[in-house]
C-alpha cells in the first residue's frame, strides 16, 4: 500500500519537479517508510512514490521501479504474484527482488494490457513506456484502490492517489456541480466525479493511455455486470455449491494473508468478520484481532464486544477491544475530517478501528467489507423488490408519481419521511427503488440544501437514473442485479473509499477478501444456480467452528452515534446522517476556498 503521483507534459516542454514533490509529500501518511522520485531524460515525465513496506521490505522493493523501457509506480497488492512469477520465470524472465511490483512490470512487458485480466488484487498504477512514449494508468476491477487525474491548460497531466494532494497541482479546482450534488444525494461522491471540475477519478476496472496526442478515453477491461451475470453452474446440488463457495472463500482469505509483516482482522460480532477470522486462524497461530466498542452501546443489543471477544477466545487470537465515546469523537473530529480525501457520511468507525489496529503494531488488517453485497444480506435485498412490487402498478399511471410527490413532499418532510414522497415516481423499477433506499437527500430536495443552479446542473450531469439502470442490467436472479447495484454504488463509492482514507490516515493497509474479483467470478455462477443460498448457510459451511450465538444474533448493522456525539440528542436514522452530511459538506466547501 502506497501513495503514487506523477506528471506528464504531452504538450509542454517539461514537468515541474516542485509540483510533483509537493503532491507526493502531501500523501506522506500513505507511505511513511520511504519515498521515490524519477524523471525521464527529457524531463517530460515524472513519477513519484510514497512507500508503506509490506512485501519485500528491502530497498529492492522500492519505487519507482524500472525494467527495460518500463518504469512503474504502483499502489496496492497483487495477491497472486507468486504464481505469476513462476509462469514468467518459465518464459525466461529473471527477477532482482521478491516484490509484486517487479512481477507487475514483467507481466506488462510480456502481455501488455492483457496482463490486467490476470492480476488478482487491489491496485492502481501508472506505467511509463519509453519505447511507445505512452503513460498508462490502470485501476483494479472493483475500485478498491483510488486513482485521480487532472490536466493543466498548458498541456500537462497530473495524477495522484488522493484528490486533496492532486488539488495542490495547477489543475482546475472550481466546484464541480455533479460532485457536490452527488455527495448530498448519496453521502459520497460517485465516480468519476470529484468536488473539482478539473479532477477526475479513473473508473474502476478501466485503463487509459496518455501520449503526445493528449489524454485518451478510459477503456474498460473488467465488467462487474457481466461478471455477476455469468451463466449458472448447472448440475451442482446445494451441498456441492456450498462446498465450492467455501473453497473459494478459503482461497481468497489465504491470498489476502500474503505479506512480509503481520496481518490482523477487524473483528465484530457479524458473520463476515468472524468468518474471515476463522479462516485466517486456520493458517497459523498469533492472529491479531481488533474490536471496536461504543460507550453508548455498552450492554445493549448493539454492543458487539462480548460476542466478538468470545469468538476471539475460541480462535485463540491475540485480541483487544477498544472503546470509543463522545469525548473521543469530539477530540478527533477535525483530524477525521482532515483525513477524508473526499466527503463521506461514513468511515468514522473505520477510522477508529484502524487507529486501534495500528496501535497494536499492525500495518495490514482484513475487513469483512463486501460480504453483505455479494451474499445479499442488506435490508435493500428485500426492501427494493417490495417497493417495486407495490409501486409498479401505480407508477404506470401517467403523471401520478410527480403529482403525489409535489403534494406530499412538504408534509412528509415535516414528519422526517421525505423519501416517501418519491415512492410512486421512483418505485417503478429496481434502479429508482434503489435510489429511494440508499439516497440521502432526494433529487427534489437538492435545491434546498445547495445552490439551486448547481443542484440542477449536478443532477443533469450525474444521469443517475440511467446509470443505475445500467448497473442493474445483470442476467440472472434478482439478487445478483441488486448485488450489482450495491457493489457498483454503495460499496465502490463509499465503503471502499472510506476504507482507503480511514486506513491510510494511520498508515494501515485494509484488505477486503470478500470484495475480491476472483471470488466474485467463482461465486456468481453458483449464486445464479442457487439464488436462495443465504449468508448464514455459507458461513456455517465454510467455518463450522463458529459458535451458534453468531447465527442467532439479529443483524443490527454498525451504527455510529455521530449525531448524538455532535448534539447530545438521540436522533436516529436518516435525520442524523443528514445533519452530519451538512457538516461534512460545509467543511469541504471551506477547504476548497
Amino acid at each position: 500500500m502506497c501513495g503514487i503521483a506523477g506528471s506528464f507534459a504531452f504538450r509542454a516542454d517539461a514537468v515541474a519537479p516542485e509540483v510533483l514533490v509537493r503532491v507526493r509529500d502531501a500523501m506522506r501518511v500513505r507511505g511513511p517508510d520511504g519515498e521515490g522520485l524519477w524523471f525521464d531524460a527529457s524531463r517530460r515525465v515524472g513519477l513519484a512514490h510514497r512507500r508503506l513496506s509490506i512485501l519485500d521490505l528491502s530497498p529492492a522493493g522500492s519505487q519507482p521501479m524500472t525494467r527495460g523501457d518500463l518504469t512503474l509506480v504502483f499502489n496496492g497488492e497483487i495477491y497472486n504474484f507468486r504464481s505469476l512469477r513462476l509462469e514468467l520465470e518459465q518464459l525466461g524472465h529473471r527477477f532482482q527482488s521478491n516484490s509484486d511490483t517487479e512481477v507487475l512490470l514483467a507481466m506488462w512487458a510480456q502481455y501488455g494490457p492483457a496482463a490486467l485480466a490476470r492480476l488478482r488484487g487491489m491496485f492502481a498504477f501508472a506505467l511509463w513506456d519509453a519505447r511507445a512514449r505512452q503513460l498508462v494508468l490502470a485501476r483494479d476491477p472493483l475500485g478498491i484502490k483510488p486513482l485521480y487525474w487532472g490536466q493543466e491548460d498548458r498541456g500537462v497531466v497530473h495524477f495522484a492517489s488522493q484528490v486533496r494532494a492532486l488539488a495542490l497541482a495547477p489543475v482546475d479546482t472550481r466546484p464541480e456541480p455533479a460532485g457536490h450534488a452527488g455527495f448530498l444525494l448519496w453521502g459520497s461522491v460517485p465516480e468519476p466525479w470529484t468536488l473539482y471540475r478539473g479532477i477526475h477519478a479513473l473508473p474502476a476496472g478501466h485503463w487509459m493511455v496518455m501520449d503526445d496526442a493528449g489524454v485518451g478515453q478510459p477503456r474498460r477491461y473488467a465488467d462487474l455486470e457481466r461478471a455477476l451475470g455469468s451463466p449458472p453452474a448447472e448440475g451442482l446440488a446445494t451441498e456441492q455449491a456450498l462446498a465450492t463457495v467455501s473453497g473459494a472463500l478459503e482461497e481468497s482469505v489465504g491470498l489476502h494473508l500474503e505479506a512480509d509483516v503481520p496481518v490482523g482482522v477487524f473483528l465484530s460480532a457479524g458473520l463476515d468478520s468472524t468468518l474471515l477470522a476463522a479462516l485466517a486462524a486456520r493458517r497459523g497461530s498469533g492472529l491479531v484481532t481488533t474490536t471496536l466498542g461504543f460507550d453508548r452501546l455498552r450492554g445493549t443489543e448493539g454492543d458487539e464486544t462480548a460476542l466478538a471477544e468470545s469468538v476471539a477466545r475460541q480462535l485463540a487470537t491475540d485480541h483487544r477491544t477498544h472503546w470509543v465515546g463522545r469525548d473521543d469523537f469530539l477530540a478527533q473530529r477535525e483530524h477525521i475530517l482532515g483525513a477524508m480525501d473526499q466527503p463521506s457520511i461514513d468511515g468514522i468507525n473505520t477510522w477508529f478501528v484502524a487507529r486501534a489496529a495500528a496501535g497494536q503494531g499492525l500495518k495490514v488488517a482484513l475487513s469483512g467489507l463486501g460480504g453483505d453485497e455479494l451474499f445479499a444480506s442488506y435490508p435493500s435485498f428485500t426492501d427494493v423488490p417490495r417497493i417495486v412490487s407495490r409501486m409498479g402498478p401505480l407508477a404506470r399511471v401517467p403523471g401520478l408519481g410527480r403529482a403525489f410527490r409535489w403534494i406530499s413532499a412538504p408534509w412528509l418532510a415535516r414528519m422526517q419521511r421525505p423519501k416517501y414522497a418519491g415512492l410512486i415516481e421512483y418505485g417503478a423499477d429496481e434502479a429508482g427503488a434503489y435510489l429511494l433506499r440508499r439516497g440521502l437527500y432526494m433529487p427534489w430536495e437538492l435545491p434546498s440544501v445547495m445552490d439551486p443552479d448547481m443542484a440542477r446542473q449536478g443532477w443533469q450531469r450525474l444521469q443517475v437514473r440511467s446509470q443505475l439502470a445500467q448497473s442493474s442490467r445483470v442476467e440472472g436472479p434478482q439478487r445478483l442485479r441488486l448485488s450489482s447495484l450495491e457493489m457498483g454504488w454503495y460499496m465502490r463509492n463509499q465503503l471502499l473509499r472510506d476504507a482507503d482514507w480511514a486506513g491510510m490516515a494511520h498508515s494501515l493497509e485494509i484488505r477486503v477478501p470478500l470484495a475480491d474479483w476472483g471470488l466474485v467470478g467463482a461465486v456468481s455462477p453458483l449464486l445464479a444456480a442457487h439464488p436462495s443460498l443465504t449468508k448464514p448457510e455459507i458461513a456455517r459451511a465454510a467455518a463450522a467452528e463458529l459458535p451458534q450465538a453468531l447465527f442467532a444474533r439479529r443483524k443490527t448493522g454498525f451504527a455510529v452515534p455521530v449525531h448524538e456525539w455532535l448534539t447530545g440528542a438521540r436522533v436516529r436514522g436518516g435525520a442524523g446522517m443528514r445533519h452530519w452530511a451538512c457538516q461534512v459538506h460545509r467543511h469541504f466547501m471551506q477547504v476548497s476556498r
